[in-house]
């Protein structure tokens, strides 16, 4: 069994997510206690709770301890078989969040997966955006072996939610090792521009004019979709998403979410910010992407590696909990501006 103190390092729900995915993925049981240890309100919160409930379903777990505010949790899993299943936030709690959660588990499925999450954020803070995820996150995967799409039925945003989305994986045999060692040379950069009932403000449209006029002062040209969405009537709100493709298969995004009192100027200007901060540096992997390659890379059999521009908590913490529960080992060095994250075997 398992045995992982939640206190450790980052001390977030990240290890809680994380080590019940793996649990599964090793099909050896878990038991985890001291969850979200260093977080003001400790435990179990909704999102983590249906993050938990989700993956025990997608593995016909049996657990212990999912209750609201519990520190402590059992996770005994079995067989992942595929199928069809339905997870359901009920606030604005992350929906990528918990595609993040169930996503390890779904590569050892037998059949397709397809899951659906009701009455969640789709672009929430502290989470990367529902595009980050269809359009990097999914991408460096598939350079894995790993088939997955994201169908966005509605737009969420924070304080009420009521997103909705659909995850398709196919069965995989086995992941593939990823090796991004070469930036390459830049050949596009893309985006998607989201506001939901703000047509009339013309969100989405400034949103991306404010992206593109900051990355076309820096000598990018932009290519940004405009989407003025209306699929949640319940909760209005906007997003962006960009990213950049270069020839050596590397693609470094970065977003940002519309906020109250904020312009969405200023939203599509910081999203153009975070990405030129990775493009001046040449990175294969954004500093968000970085964390989240981790688990993949462990399941891989095989060397992988990647080079990013900062040593992130959330890094940490995934590389700690995968050497931890799958006894494989990580190294990091710098190379240069840049820290070359690698798996030797």
């Amino acid at each position: 069994m398992f045995e992982i103190d939640g206190s450790q390092k980052s001390g977030s729900g990240t290890i809680l997510r994380l080590s019940a995915a793996l649990a599964a993925a090793s099909n050896e049981p878990l038991h985890i206690f001291n969850i979200r240890q260093n977080r003001p309100q400790r435990g179990l919160k909704p999102q983590h709770l249906e993050a938990v409930l989700t993956a025990a379903k997608l593995c016909n777990a049996e657990v212990k301890g999912a209750t609201l505010g519990s520190k402590e949790l059992w996770f005994k899993p079995r067989e992942v078989k595929g199928g069809n299943f339905e997870a359901q936030i009920g606030t604005a709690g992350s929906i990528p969040m918990l595609l993040m959660a169930v996503l390890p588990i779904c590569v050892f499925a037998k059949n397709t997966v397809r899951l659906r999450v009701t009455k969640g954020g789709t672009d929430v803070s502290h989470s990367p955006t529902i595009n980050y995820l269809r359009n990097v996150f999914l991408l460096a995967l598939k350079q894995m072996g790993l088939e997955a799409a994201i169908t966005v039925q509605k737009y969420g945003y924070y304080p009420k939610g009521m997103g909705e989305v659909t995850m398709t994986v196919n069965p995989s045999d086995a992941l593939q090792p990823i090796k991004l060692n070469n930036f390459g040379k830049l050949k596009r950069i893309k985006g998607v521009s989201v506001c939901t009932f703000l047509a009339d403000r013309k969100v989405a449209e400034r949103q991306t004019n404010a992206a593109h006029a900051y990355l076309h002062e820096k000598g990018y040209a932009t290519d940004i979709q405009v989407v003025n969405d209306q699929s949640n009537p319940f909760q209005k709100g906007s997003s962006i998403a960009l990213w950049a493709e270069t020839d050596t298969g590397v693609t470094v995004g970065a977003d940002a979410i519309g906020e109250l009192k904020k312009t969405s100027e200023a939203v599509g200007r910081k999203a153009a910010e975070k990405l030129d901060a990775e493009l001046s540096v040449k990175p294969t992997v954004d500093v968000h992407m970085s964390d989240m390659l981790i688990p993949y890379m462990a399941l891989a059999e095989g060397p992988s590696s990647f080079l990013t521009r900062t040593i992130s908590e959330h890094l940490e913490t995934n590389i700690w909990l995968s050497e931890e529960m799958l006894k494989v080992r990580f190294n990091i060095k710098k190379v240069n501006n840049l820290f070359k994250i690698e798996k030797p075997s």
